[in-house]
């Protein structure tokens, strides 16, 4: 049974702590058409310290929900901005899918946690808002992450390209889903993405990323410190399985310091270290991809994605080439979640988030007038 069109917009805040991603797409929770309209509002460099503190704590802090209420007015300021640029009024949206900020997610412990004040969002903007999309999966026994497979398999149904293919996403973390026809989607995070290099970028340089991947490029990775880092037992786990931003980083950063690395040395190795944990995410698919298509931030670190290339031994191509926009495919993701959530359909699967069973999954937060 088919259900009507709704035009939602969908909001990502990643753990790579840039900012804000919003965009909108017309779905009916299957299949997709997507607007090209989207907008990034990053986070003043204050908040998004205040963010970062938050990172590891398995409960709320006393201080905790000022940081969910500054970083949600963020996502307001995103939504009034897409609908301007967009022309449409709050009437033409029928849902926002929020996704929050992961602080902490263990799922072993049955933790995942996403700071955000959905309520908020709903009533200042006057559209009602679908929130707390990993819980319902991690109580259920899964990874709670990724969630993008479903959306990646809606979109490459519609693309013609030739199966099997590997949607990667290169964000803080780097996440794989592995698509071979409906009845084979199998998705997992492969490794640290560019948390570590934009960390090492922010300790050395004072700027959060590395523009391109120049600086990496202008260096020479220690093979030793790769090695080492593949040492680590995650890589041997058969999937589903997923990461928080700072799993591994003590190890790796450990590593890195141990080498004694000068900034363009480190940059090359942590892209290295990004690049090898995805190459060893091969090995846990079914068959090899005849392709890969990456979005997220990661995409545009030049020295990542021919590094990835040379050693996939395949093409690595930005998703641009199929007309989608790159670093607007996670919001748009949870755009389509929100509307299957309204269509009460499932968001994450065995192959997907290791969840028993297909799981449907978030909470409607209505506003005040819907109430």
């Amino acid at each position: 049974m088919r259900h009507g069109w709704i035009t939602a917009i969908g909001m990502m805040s990643g753990t790579s702590l840039d900012g804000v991603d919003a965009a909108l797409i017309e779905t009916d929770g299957i299949e997709v058409r997507r607007t090209g309209q989207s907008v990034f509002v990053p986070y003043a460099p204050e908040l998004r310290e205040r963010m970062r503190a938050c990172f590891g704590n398995r409960s709320a802090t006393n201080t905790e929900h000022v940081v969910a209420d500054d970083l949600t007015q963020v996502h307001v300021d995103a939504v009034n901005m897409l609908m301007d640029k967009s022309d449409m009024s709050t009437a033409d949206i029928g849902v926002i899918g929020f996704h929050g900020q992961t602080v902490f997610h263990e799922p072993a412990s049955g933790l995942t946690r996403q700071i955000g004040t959905p309520h908020m969002l709903a009533e200042k903007t006057g559209i009602p808002v679908v929130a707390d999309f990993r819980l319902a999966d991690v109580a259920a026994g899964g990874e709670g992450a990724p969630l993008a497979p479903v959306y990646h398999a809606a979109l490459i149904k519609s693309a013609g390209v030739e199966l099997p293919v590997a949607v990667l996403n290169i964000g803080g973390v780097s996440n794989v889903t592995y698509i071979d026809g409906d009845d084979a989607l199998l998705a997992f995070d492969c490794g640290p993405g560019n948390a570590r290099i934009d960390d090492w970028m922010l300790r050395h340089t004072g700027n959060p990323v590395d523009l391109n991947g120049a600086t990496a490029a202008s260096g020479t990775g220690d093979p030793m410190v790769e090695v080492k880092f593949l040492e680590d037992p995650y890589f041997d786990r058969t999937p589903p399985k997923s990461l928080d931003r700072e799993d591994m980083a003590a190890r790796i950063d450990g590593l890195v310091v141990e080498a004694k690395l000068n900034v363009s040395d480190g940059a090359a190795t942590l892209a290295n270290c990004t690049v090898a944990a995805i190459v060893a995410g091969v090995n846990h698919l079914p068959n090899a991809p005849k392709g890969w298509f990456v979005c997220g931030g990661g995409r545009h670190n030049d020295y990542i994605m021919a590094t990835l290339a040379t050693r996939l031994g395949v093409p690595v191509q930005s998703v641009d080439v199929l007309d989608w926009d790159g670093d607007a495919v996670e919001a748009e993701c949870f755009g389509f979640l929100a509307v299957r959530h309204l269509r009460d359909l499932p968001l994450s699967f065995p192959g997907t988030t290791g969840v028993p069973e297909p799981c449907c999954g978030g909470k409607l937060y209505p506003t005040k007038k819907a109430a």
